[in-house]
């Protein structure tokens, strides 16, 4: 397991059974919420009209707000999740670069923009805007409760938005920073607090808001999308993943293993688009396996401030992390690295497991902990085709040289790495969500993520009297239909 950290707890909470414990704040009852809702509607008519300019300028102070407050976040966040500083820190600074490009995107991608005319129609012109929703209710999780609401909020308010935010009820202080830290800067309540645990969210998605941005687990996305369906209040979903990796036989081994072992084992595997499952070449397969168990068997974990690895943040987590690792071995599989030996509550040592049928529930179910399963393939396609198996479709990985960017594109993905893990995740330009099934849809991040955040309003405008009287009853029927047919023929009819 590594150096054992756990000694120095510094300001951890425990609740009196000894596994980590969370704040519980008392939720509004729902004439509270309606009134929160109507005053944060209020003020989001305000934020619409101060205009692209003015909202970047507040966005922009809220990140160097936020900058300044790095530490303190994290080591909130230490005190709330048990989230080793470094991994904290990483989280608020791409959260923070996430919300700078939103502000600064946010004029190029929502502008009102000119569409041209056609052949039946040059009298028109026409103009596309996109405007805000309104009320944009989010619903953040615990296992990146600063990036993961922060990049839905930047970009909701970017696009002219208001914002309510229903923290995880395992990282609460948190929550009320981001929006105490927003208050510094706009005065305007555009976002606020709704504490409170699962019942405050689906309280949340049955009010009148706009829209609803929702991370979590199938379960309650679906419940999420159930609650809004009611009111066709529409939803982002972003439920998980199961992702895998490929690694060709003409792959860097040493990088691949490396980066393998951080997909996997980053934020003590409670990652969305965490390195689940890796298919490896045969010709590569031993080398990169002793690689990684190297790696793996090096790591810290504990509570310390500088563990590599952190606790799981449920005490049910790591029951169902201990049924999947199980299961594998019931049917089969072995352990090369951690395994229920090294399974100390809250903590899970980094595992490595191999021989692992396709039925195994560790290769058809999102496992919230440090569990990864290495299958030797011999081909690309067979690779590519365990790979797509799951019933997820969030993000993955590809090592290779020659048809590396083919095996990405092939991928049932919504993100893919090349040669890397991850950093479709921190790059603020590249659009953020599931290939459909059980990963959810819409998309965060990137000018995908600012338009989800909007409605399109389109406008066209008659500019001169129209060559051909077709969308008039004012008309000789014969002669319209004589011109629009000659118009069509002569623009579509010598395709070939």
């Amino acid at each position: 397991m590594g150096r054992d950290t756990r000694a120095d707890t510094g300001d951890v909470h425990m609740d009196t059974s000894g596994q980590r414990g969370h704040l519980r704040q008392p939720e509004p009852p729902a004439a509270g919420l309606a009134r929160m809702i109507e005053r944060t509607r209020r003020a989001q008519r305000w934020w619409d009209r101060v205009g692209f300019a003015a909202r970047r300028r507040f966005l922009r102070r809220w990140a160097s707000t936020l900058t300044r407050l790095a530490p303190r976040l994290a080591e909130t966040m230490r005190a709330e999740t048990g989230k080793p500083i470094p991994v904290g820190i990483t989280e608020i600074a791409i959260a923070v670069d996430h919300l700078v490009w939103a502000a600064n995107n946010a004029r190029r991608v929502l502008g009102e923009r000119r569409v041209p005319g056609s052949l039946l129609q040059p009298e028109y012109a026409a103009r596309v805007s996109y405007r805000p929703c309104g009320v944009v209710g989010i619903i953040g999780p615990a296992d990146f409760p600063v990036f993961s609401p922060l990049g839905a909020m930047g970009l909701a308010l970017a696009a002219g938005n208001a914002v309510i935010l229903k923290p995880s009820e395992y990282a609460p202080r948190l929550g009320r920073v981001l929006i105490d830290s927003l208050t510094r800067v706009v005065s305007a309540p555009v976002a606020r607090l709704l504490p409170g645990d699962g019942a405050a969210g689906a309280a949340l998605c049955e009010a009148n808001v706009d829209m609803i941005a929702f991370t979590g687990s199938p379960e309650v996305a679906r419940r999420v999308m159930a609650a809004c369906a009611a009111s066709m209040t529409p939803v982002v979903l972003e439920s998980g993943g199961e992702d895998a990796m490929i690694v060709a036989g003409d792959a860097d081994v040493d990088a691949a293993a490396e980066a393998a072992c951080f997909g996997a084992f980053f934020n003590s595997g409670q990652t969305c688009v965490g390195i689940q499952r890796v298919y490896v070449a045969a010709e590569v397969y031993d080398a990169f396996l002793a690689r990684l168990a190297r790696r793996a068997r090096g790591l810290s974990v504990g509570y310390g401030r500088y563990a590599d690895l952190g606790p799981i943040l449920r005490p049910e987590r790591v029951d169902l992390v201990r049924r999947h690792i199980a299961d594998a071995v019931e049917r089969g599989a072995s352990v090369i690295t951690g395994g229920l030996g090294a399974i100390d509550p809250p903590f899970v040592a980094p595992t490595i497991v191999v021989n692992v049928p396709v039925d195994a529930r560790v290769m058809r179910e999102e496992t919230p902990g440090p569990v990864l399963a290495v299958t030797r393939t011999d081909t690309a396609a067979e690779a590519l085709a365990l790979a797509n198996s799951a019933a997820y479709g969030l993000g993955g990985s590809v090592f290779g040289g020659r048809d590396a960017e083919a095996l990405a594109r092939g991928m049932r993905s919504g993100m893919t790495s090349v040669n890397s893990v991850l950093a479709f995740a921190t790059l603020p330009a590249c659009p953020f969500g599931g290939a459909g099934g059980t990963s959810g849809f819409g998309r965060v991040h990137g000018d995908d993520g600012l338009r989800a955040f909007t409605q399109t309003k389109a406008i066209a405008s008659r500019r001169f009297r129209s060559p051909i009287r077709a969308l008039t009853f004012d008309r000789d029927p014969r002669a319209v239909t004589a011109q629009v047919l000659r118009a069509i023929r002569i623009r579509h009819g010598n395709y070939r």
